[in-house]
């Protein structure tokens, strides 16, 4: 009796330090979430005099015949796929060659975290003038590297070159958050492993194989999902740069739910397509988390 009183006061003393979190999770989380859903099932919208009636799987239907919404999906499927790796990958680069105990080294992690501190849309408006056709900063160096033989290129309006640009755009702002996940990664693993693998005869290349990559195991399973979340959010840039254009080549999820909802004021349309969204978003984050088991330290 004694010990099963015990384990209850202390299923009660976890759930009382537990209800902070998860009040705030019901609210701003699950309870949005399950209104979505029931607003999927209806007609309503922001502003109307009629009442709100249930139409059945009606929005649904007509989201998956609607070419934009196939597109915007495209759009952010195509940008996750690209930025993930890329963003990834330059971040690991960049935490390996800051590991570095060397003078000035602070000044150089102050640099490439630099952007992250920036917000987006500040990031969007430098950039929008840098990149402005035809007289930007960027056209100017293009000319001035390829003596006059190159450029001017329409950045922002040509369909070829709208969606790389962001996606530069968005590498550069959010390597460094990355990079200082990676940078911890790096100093937590001991330096004994590195000297073992010396004495082995492992050359730098296999020491970064057989000792670094394992050792950011659990850094990569945090740095893959919340970066395939962020990519899979893109609209701040989409917003400000190009809004969508041209003839939606840039147009994303987030910014089809934001238009459906907020400018065409079809509320119960655009929950659909945030159910979906939500809903392909977690499918890809559990793929990731199934795919890379996260090591946890036993004791």
């Amino acid at each position: 009796m004694l010990i099963r009183r015990k384990k209850t006061d202390d299923a009660l003393v976890a759930l009382g330090f537990l209800s902070p979190s998860l009040l705030l999770l019901t609210a701003f989380l699950i309870a949005p979430f399950v209104m979505a859903v029931v607003l999927s099932f209806t007609n309503q919208r922001l502003i109307s005099p009629l009442p709100t009636q249930f139409i059945g799987l009606r929005n649904y239907a007509r989201l998956f015949s609607d070419p934009d919404f196939w597109t915007a999906l495209r759009n952010t499927v195509l940008f996750a796929a690209v930025v993930v790796p890329l963003q990834s990958g330059l971040a690991l680069f960049l935490a390996t060659l800051i590991n570095r105990r060397i003078r000035g080294i602070n000044f150089f992690r102050g640099v490439y975290f630099m952007p992250v501190v920036i917000t987006m849309v500040v990031v969007c408006v430098i950039w929008y003038f840098l990149l402005i056709y035809p007289e930007g900063l960027l056209n100017a160096l293009v000319r001035a590297v390829s003596f006059g033989k190159l450029g001017p290129y329409d950045w922002l309006r040509d369909r070829r070159l709208a969606m790389p640009t962001i996606i530069l755009i968005s590498i550069w702002q959010g390597v460094g958050f990355q990079m200082v996940i990676y940078l911890a990664g790096l100093q937590d693993i001991p330096r004994e492993l590195y000297e073992a693998a010396v004495i082995d005869g492992a050359n730098p290349w296999q020491q970064f194989w057989h000792v670094t990559m394992p050792g950011l195991r659990n850094a990569h399973i945090f740095v893959l999902v919340t970066t395939t979340i962020l990519a899979f959010k893109l609209f701040t840039q989409v917003e400000v740069l190009t809004q969508g254009g041209p003839l939606g080549a840039t147009n994303t999820l987030v910014r089809y739910i934001f238009v459906s909802g907020y400018r065409r004021l079809k509320v119960g349309y655009a929950s659909a397509a945030s159910v979906i969204f939500v809903l392909i978003v977690l499918f890809i984050s559990l793929i990731q988390r199934k795919l890379f088991v996260e090591e946890r330290e036993i004791r």
